[in-house]
Formats: C-alpha cells, sequence, structure tokens
C-alpha cells in the first residue's frame, strides 16, 4: 500500500489503488461473447459485449457518479514512484494481445452469420481501442520500456504512427484549427474522421521526416519509430493469415479501423469546440485545463487509466494515470467516453447535449469557439452568437461591392 505524508502529516492511501484492476478485467469480456454462443448455440449472444460497452458501461457510470478527490501535491512524488501502478499497465499489454488474437481466432474458426461477424467486428475493435488508450498511457513516458511497449500495443490495429502523432502533433496543436484531433463545433462525427485520419496520418510522417533529417538518418530505416510499429503489425498479420488462412485479413482490417475509429470518438470528445486565443503575432497561449472536455465518472475513468481527467493531462502530459487531478471551473461532460461516444454517433442528439455547453463555457462569442469554417455563418445565426470576425468580413464584402 502506498504510504505518504500530507502537508498535514496526515498519511495518504489511495483509496482507488485496487480499482486500476478493473483496467485488466473489462478488456477481457471479448470472451463472454464466444462463451455464450459456445455454451447455447445462440450467435446473438455475440453482442453481449457491444451491449455492455455502449448500453451497461454508461449506466455503470451514472450510478457510481463522480469522483473530486485529488491527490495532495505532497503525496504526488511517492504515487508516481509506486511501480504497482506501472506493471498494471505492462501486465495489459500480453492480455490485449491475447484478447486481439483470440477474437481473430474464433471467428476464423466458427460458422457464425453475418451479425456474428459483425458483433466480434465491433468487439475486437473495442479490444483495440483499449490498445490505444494503453499506447496512449505509455507512450508519453520517458523510460524506453514503456515506449516500447507503447508502440508494440498499438500495432495490432496498424495504428503505430499514433505513438509519433499524438505525443509530438496533437498536444502541440489542440484545441486549435491546425490540429486534425481537435473536433470543430459544426461538424459530425462522420465529417471529423474524414479529416483526422488521414490528418493524423500525414502530420506524424511530417514529425517523423523532420525529426530524422535533423539527426541525418534516413527516412526509411529501423530508426524511423512509424516503421518499428508497423513492422510489428505486418509480422502479426502475417501469421494469423498463415495459421488461420489468408480470409482472416478482411476481417483483421475491418475490426481494426473500428478500433482507430475508437480514438476518433475520443479525439471528438475531447476537445469539442474549444479554442486556445491567439495573441498580436499569432501564437496561440499554452494549453491550459479548460481547452479540454473533462469527466470524473467512476468506472470509465477506472477502465480507461483517468483518461477522462484529460483537463490534467493536456496541461501536465507527463503526469501518470493515477496522479492526475480534477480542476474546478473546467468544461464538463455529462457522462463518460462509453456514454459520450454513443452520442457521438447520433449527430442532432450530440448538438443538443454539447452545444449548450460549448456555448456557455465560450459566453456565446463565436470567436472563442473552434468552429467548422464551412459552418461558421450558420452557426453564427442559430445561436445568436457574437462574431466579429463575420461581422468584419460582412462590412468588407459591402465597401468591395460595386454601385449599381
Amino acid at each position: 500500500m502506498l504510504h505518504a505524508t500530507r502537508y498535514d502529516d496526515t498519511p495518504y492511501r489511495d483509496r482507488k489503488r485496487y480499482a486500476w484492476l478493473l483496467s485488466l478485467v473489462v478488456p477481457c469480456t471479448v470472451g463472454v461473447g464466444p462463451a455464450l454462443m459456445l455454451w447455447t448455440g445462440e450467435p446473438l449472444a455475440l453482442w453481449t459485449p457491444v451491449a455492455f460497452f455502449y448500453l451497461v458501461a454508461p449506466l455503470l457510470d451514472w450510478l457510481l457518479g463522480v469522483d473530486h478527490s485529488n491527490p495532495p501535491e505532497s503525496a504526488v512524488p511517492a504515487l508516481e514512484r509506486d511501480r504497482y501502478y506501472r506493471r498494471i499497465t505492462y501486465l495489459l499489454v500480453p492480455v490485449l494481445w491475447a484478447a486481439f488474437i483470440f477474437s481473430t481466432w474464433f471467428v476464423a474458426t466458427q460458422a457464425l452469420p453475418w451479425h456474428g461477424v459483425l458483433a466480434m467486428v465491433l468487439t475486437t475493435g473495442t479490444v483495440g481501442g483499449f490498445c490505444i488508450n494503453l499506447g496512449h498511457e505509455l507512450g508519453h513516458k520517458n523510460s524506453k520500456l514503456e515506449r516500447w511497449l507503447a508502440k508494440l500495443v498499438l500495432a495490432p490495429t496498424a495504428y503505430g504512427h499514433f505513438f509519433i502523432e499524438h505525443n509530438r502533433g496533437h498536444h502541440r496543436d489542440v484545441a486549435t484549427p491546425a490540429d486534425p484531433a481537435s473536433s470543430r463545433m459544426g461538424e459530425s462525427i462522420y465529417r471529423f474522421v474524414l479529416r483526422e485520419m488521414p490528418g493524423a496520418l500525414r502530420r506524424a510522417w511530417a514529425l517523423e521526416k523532420d525529426r530524422l533529417a535533423r539527426q541525418q538518418l534516413p527516412l526509411i530505416s529501423w530508426h524511423n519509430e512509424i516503421l518499428q510499429p508497423a513492422l510489428i503489425t505486418v509480422l502479426l498479420w502475417t501469421a494469423l493469415a498463415l495459421w488461420l488462412g489468408p480470409f482472416v485479413l478482411p476481417f483483421l482490417v475491418v475490426a481494426s479501423f473500428w478500433a482507430n475509429f475508437q480514438l476518433t470518438s475520443a479525439n471528438y470528445v475531447e476537445h469539442y469546440g474549444l479554442l486556445r486565443t491567439q495573441d498580436a503575432s499569432g501564437r496561440y497561449e499554452p494549453c491550459q485545463p479548460h481547452h479540454s472536455w473533462n469527466s470524473n465518472h467512476l468506472f470509465s475513468n477506472w477502465a480507461l487509466f483517468h483518461l477522462q481527467r484529460h483537463s490534467d493531462h493536456h496541461a501536465h502530459p507527463l503526469r501518470r494515470y493515477q496522479s492526475l487531478r480534477h480542476f474546478d471551473h473546467v468544461p464538463q461532460l455529462p457522462i463518460g467516453y462509453f456514454g459520450m461516444f454513443t452520442l457521438a454517433y447520433v449527430p442532432p442528439l450530440w448538438r443538443r447535449v454539447m452545444d449548450p455547453r460549448l456555448l456557455a463555457m465560450a459566453g456565446r462569442d463565436a470567436n472563442r469557439i473552434n468552429i467548422e469554417p464551412r459552418q461558421r455563418a450558420q452557426v453564427v445565426r442559430r445561436y445568436g452568437l457574437r462574431d466579429v470576425t463575420l461581422a468584419l468580413d460582412v462590412q468588407a464584402d459591402r465597401r468591395h461591392r460595386p454601385r449599381r
């Protein structure tokens, strides 16, 4: 048990210490559907994990409520040194690999109807989403072991470039129009994914090309940190195809897309419409806690290594998950990520829930909101926002309009 000291010399004990073990259990639900199907002979049982993630998990968040407690700063150094928390993340790497391989094996060896295959695509993709979440936690750390584990756990779904793009790109450009991983007001998740996925890949290659050039290293080489996890992906998928047959490759592609769409969903939720201000020279202010949407809902935070305390993560990216803090007066989500993803998939419902929250945070000032440019005039009119930029454009248009 971690034993640290508060400023008032009262011993500090982390009450959530053993709750983090839930992160090892939740991905194992991938086996529940197949087990029920083999027991009952009913392929509809394969939808059990899907129902858990999209219905039961949001309900658990609602029932368990939120946790606003923070560790005292005097306890944080000991909390971060405690290797117990790191060992959970290390152990989860083989758990996720095993879950991904098991799902592929099950689909390849069982006669499934189309809806059974679809259920397994969604379930396996959710496991891949957990892979990316773990890669996110590990990839921010400075130790060589954790950084290599991040590449390893990103490999099953062929999203190894996230290691570069997120750390060196997203954290630099977050909550600005230049960031493909920051969603804009008036932009549905389905339009966002068309900007986010290719934009992230292009930015990752540009960043890695620049790094290697500065170090006078060739782009196509083992030194390339995009190619390292990509090679692991090729080896894994080739091994699975040789073992189970080449027909598993379409399943791997589709399941991996759904896994990577879970990252898209998280990016869409985490910074929707939030905007960092620029000074007179055009430089953006440093990223602050209020540039991310936050959630303190218990179940999803336990399952996702406090990913939802995103405000503290972006303000202090090296801080480990067990030390991330709640902040008052930052944008707050109405439910955890499992529920917010479902909300995002229904754009009218998303706008109904999230746009009023965003407008309240920005004081109904369009110049403090990251708005989709093609939707700007429509959004301003719909909500009656103040918009100095749009007003100046209208005045300029009137001045340059030819007289009749």
